[in-house]
């Protein structure tokens, strides 16, 4: 009688989407594509998915329980990974080949092979090019799984050649420790530029303005900070400290893009709440442009300006469109 091993979990924020469905389909059908392009916004919950997949895959169902392998503490002989390095958080050309080395090479352990490339569209020209030809010949029993927040970074000619998913955009990150705090104070900041604040006690404003971005900086190094240290705990004694650097700061990027998108709900949360008054009018031309200020924002932060920056960026915006309301 089979035996059923061990497996990674899906992350608790899929449990019973039609992503994980889809992906449970393929696998027991043994249909799932040799390469898979798994984009979102969260970095790391796209890293969880790879994992459960390359546990499916390198330990199936049939598995006995003394033969089932770990997958994410960087041990597993058949399970082989792809990361930036460097300052310019790039991967290289010489990098892609090692991998593509690995990969041609008959597994060790069992009958399959997975590769995960994390942030995929920081491979240089060089790199793409040299990975595609990769995936024009992908090598007998091997899964190539690319790991992206910006598919359209990545040439064409790669992802026609991925079967790709989408992942939504995660859920609140409340459970940062003083998050929901802000998300409150920045609601009421909202709500004293809806009741006049920036015309009647502008320095008040201000003031509650900077103590919104000092605060943000501060929860997000603390946020990274303690992700950092559960996460590097499972990291393979081979990584680079450059590679544990592009890890760190896409970590860091990650969790940033899930707090803006907070700022996000909770801005178009607050708006429809008060767009039922007299004045809807004029407050919805003040927050079109805030919507609008917050989208630049995020935009700066994809081409590396300060967190902190944009956020007060977007901030003083937003309080000059309601004073002119």
């Amino acid at each position: 009688m089979a035996v059923v091993a061990p497996v990674f979990p899906w992350p608790d924020s899929l449990s019973g989407t039609p992503v994980v469905a889809v992906l449970d389909q393929a696998l027991t059908r043994r249909r799932l594509s040799h390469s898979l392009l798994l984009s979102g916004v969260d970095i790391e919950l796209l890293r969880h998915v790879a994992l459960a997949l390359a546990d499916r895959l390198l330990n199936p169902p049939a598995t006995a329980p003394e033969r089932w392998r770990r997958v994410d503490d960087g041990t597993h002989p058949d399970c082989f990974h792809l990361r930036p390095a460097g300052k310019m958080r790039q991967i290289s050309a010489d990098a892609t080949r090692a991998l593509i080395g690995k990969v041609q090479v008959s597994a060790s352990a069992g009958e399959h092979k997975v590769a995960i490339l994390h942030e995929c569209d920081r491979m240089n020209t060089a790199a793409a090019n040299i990975f595609l030809k990769t995936l024009e010949e992908p090598p007998a029993n091997t899964t190539l799984i690319l790991l992206t927040a910006r598919p359209h970074a990545l040439p064409p000619t790669i992802r026609s050649r991925c079967q790709l998913f989408r992942f939504p955009v995660p859920g609140s990150v409340t459970a940062i420790d003083g998050w929901s705090a802000w998300l409150d104070d920045y609601r009421a900041w909202l709500g004293g530029l809806h009741q006049g604040t920036a015309r009647t006690a502008p320095a008040d404003a201000i003031f509650a303005l900077y103590g919104l971005v000092s605060r943000f900086d501060l929860l997000l190094e603390s946020a990274v900070d303690t992700l950092w240290d559960a996460q590097k705990k499972s990291l393979p004694e081979e990584i680079t400290h450059e590679e544990q650097e592009a890890i760190e700061t896409g970590l860091s990027k990650g969790l940033r893009d899930r707090l803006f998108a907070d700022v996000e709900r909770a801005t178009s949360t607050f708006a429809r709440s008060v767009l039922s008054g007299t004045d809807a009018r004029a407050a919805a031309r003040a927050f079109a442009e805030t919507v609008k200020h917050l989208e630049q924002a995020v935009g700066l932060l994809r081409v590396n300006f300060s967190d902190a920056a944009a956020l007060e960026l977007f901030l003083l915006k937003t309080l000059r469109a309601w004073t002119r309301k």
